[in-house]
């Protein structure tokens, strides 16, 4: 594999992540469901899981961004099985509504799990680290556009995660947001 490969396939994790960022995002404006704190912190850790693809894409690939990668879906996956053994009693409704009959952190779980296995698939080729493109190539349209779909959706959930939390803690169930309700 080649750098102008590694760079297509990290720019195609940041579209996959792009959108898994929007599905979480259309749910909330969509649904009208607000999330929770630990949706949160895993919106936060799926922006987070795109540092390591866009340095690989600005950089080229090396060793040190798939761990940070690698590091932020072990800790994702954390976060979201906290959330999964939170409701995993019989009888708990969960929080949120179910798609395909899992919860959003459910499909989170999956997702960060996933990552993992395809970080893994990626590592296996080692060419990658040996063939370096010229300083100052331009990683091409397909892979900014990657970047800059992450950054705006980021930057997107950070504006309604102040909206919703304010400058305080969040609530532990939302269902207003906080912003909003103060500013009428």
């Amino acid at each position: 594999m080649n750098d102008t490969q590694a760079v297509t396939l990290n720019a195609l994790a940041l579209y996959g992540l792009a959108l898994l960022l929007a599905a979480a995002f259309a749910a909330q404006l969509v649904l009208h469901e607000l999330p929770c704190p630990l949706c949160l912190l895993q919106r936060i850790l799926f922006a987070l899981l795109a540092i390591g693809p866009i340095l690989n894409i600005r950089f080229g690939p090396r060793p040190s961004h798939y761990a940070m990668f690698l590091l932020t879906a072990v800790l994702g996956a954390t976060v979201s099985s906290r959330q999964v053994l939170l409701h995993i009693l019989p009888g708990d409704a969960g929080y949120g509504s179910a798609l395909l009959g899992y919860h959003y952190y459910t499909w989170a779980l999956i997702a960060f799990i996933a990552a993992i296995v395809l970080l893994a698939a990626m590592l296996l080729f080692d060419g990658q680290f040996n063939h370096r493109a010229a300083p100052g190539a331009s990683p091409g349209k397909f892979a900014q556009g990657a970047v800059w779909l992450v950054v705006v959706l980021t930057a997107l959930n950070v504006l309604s995660t102040l909206l919703e939390c304010g400058f305080g803690a969040c609530a532990d169930n939302p269902v207003v947001y906080e912003l909003l309700k103060r500013a009428a």
